[in-house]
């Protein structure tokens, strides 16, 4: 069952009823208070307030403020709806087709950064909750988590070790095109510096150039990329460079520094430890070569390997450094939850056969309730992930419509499929 995490907020008098229409409107005004991770404290404060408005019996936030409401249901196992709050930002608004911030609803789409990740889904978990009181063998927990987008730290909280929430069920708002998800691969930054000499650019012999560095570098991170692990349902993990940075930044200066970022795609094995020897012994060859041909000598010395770290603040003032890390996870395809999740949502067309079940291509929180945690955990929403992180991003109407009858459907299945008191 649940701890809650948070100070316990009184219970109001329910003043609006749930329904698919009011969700989209309730969207539409999500999609109106940009919510960049470390700034979602407006956001938070109005899906409290849509949770109030509903009769929630518990909505509160925790330290960090992520928003956990909770409709409360007989002994039964409980079920955790999620989805973040934060979002991506949005880019030149004048590169959109519609303003990214006005929640446009036009040819039968719901326009705007975060229509479908994740805001447009979140407004759903939220009335659906509601739509199923008195209906339910267990709790409803509805928590939506701050800084989803860099790594996770919101859910980590959440569902901590001590004191955190302890669902028996977890199902993730991430859009999944109406199929259900069972994993993914995880996501982290590694950083490899190179150390040079810095000097003026009109007397390069003074110095020892950094960029130097960055052929016999990038020609390891090819041979790493060329030399990834699989798994056989989610495939291959996945590095590739993402950045070089070079310090000082003047034009006039050689540089000293050097930072290439690499963004690796992970399987749920995988742990930093392993990442890092394994980017260390694909660079060797090449370091070793340039060391050999007198290019710059002692160049293994001069390079680093690390993982990628961010301080990052909460809009409630918390402040911690984090590695950037989002674990991957993976539930077996026959978990009773997934078939009974499957069995639930049927197919969009009505043919009797359950959904489709397939892992997403991007990471998640489930890599914390279920990776980390050891909690059962899916993937369902309505909306397409080829829209996410784009200035086309849309959910379709009639889409959304049928996925929130399919979680009217879904929720009450997962909690009949698992023992109260599972993820313990």
């Amino acid at each position: 069952m649940m701890a809650a995490a948070g100070k316990e907020r009184p219970r109001v008098n329910a003043r609006v009823s749930p329904s698919f229409d009011r969700a989209i409107a309730f969207a539409q005004d999500l999609i109106r208070i940009p919510s960049m991770p470390g700034e979602e404290g407006d956001l938070t404060r109005r899906v409290q307030a849509e949770m109030e408005s509903l009769g929630y019996d518990e909505v509160y936030t925790d330290e960090l403020g992520s928003v956990v409401g909770v409709v409360r249901g007989g002994k039964g196992p409980s079920v955790m709806l999620s989805a973040h709050l934060d979002m991506v930002a949005a880019g030149d608004a004048a590169e959109w087709e519609y303003p990214p911030f006005d929640g446009v609803i036009a040819g039968g789409y719901l326009h705007g950064r975060g229509a479908m990740d994740i805001k447009g889904p979140l407004a759903l978990q939220v009335h659906v909750a509601a739509a199923l009181r008195g209906s339910v063998a267990g709790d409803i927990i509805v928590a939506h988590p701050v800084y989803e987008e860099r790594g996770g730290w919101g859910m980590d909280h959440l569902v901590r070790a001590e004191g955190g929430l302890r669902p028996d069920v977890v199902i993730i708002g991430e859009s999944t095109h109406g199929d259900i998800a069972i994993g993914h691969r995880g996501r982290s930054e590694v950083e490899i510096i190179g150390q040079g000499l810095a000097g003026h650019a009109s007397a390069p012999d003074r110095a020892r150039n950094a960029l130097d560095l960055v052929p016999a570098i990038l020609a390891g991170v090819h041979d790493l990329a060329a030399r990834q692990e699989s798994d056989d349902v989610l495939g291959p993990s996945s590095v590739v460079a993402t950045g070089v940075d070079a310090v000082p930044a003047s034009l006039n200066v050689i540089p000293d520094r050097v930072t290439i970022t690499l963004d690796w795609r992970i399987l749920p094995r995988d742990t930093a430890e392993q990442l890092l020897g394994r980017v260390r012994d694909a660079l060797r060859p090449h370091l070793e070569r340039l060391e050999a041909g007198g290019r710059w000598p002692g160049a293994s010395g001069a390079v680093e390997v690390r993982m990628a770290t961010e301080v990052q603040r909460t809009y409630t003032g918390v402040t911690e450094e984090r590695l950037l890390l989002s674990p991957g996870f993976l539930m077996d395809s026959g978990h009773p939850v997934v078939a009974a999740a499957a069995r639930a949502v049927g197919t969009r067309g009505g043919n009797g056969a359950p959904a489709r079940v397939r892992p997403w291509t991007f990471a998640t929180d489930g890599g914390w309730t279920c990776g980390v945690r050891g909690i059962p955990t899916i993937g369902f929403a309505p909306g397409e992930e080829r829209y996410a992180h784009t200035n086309t991003e849309r959910l379709e109407l009639d889409e959304a419509r049928w996925g929130y009858r399919s979680y009217l459907n879904l929720v009450p299945a997962v909690q009949a499929a698992v023992e109260p008191g599972s993820s313990d």
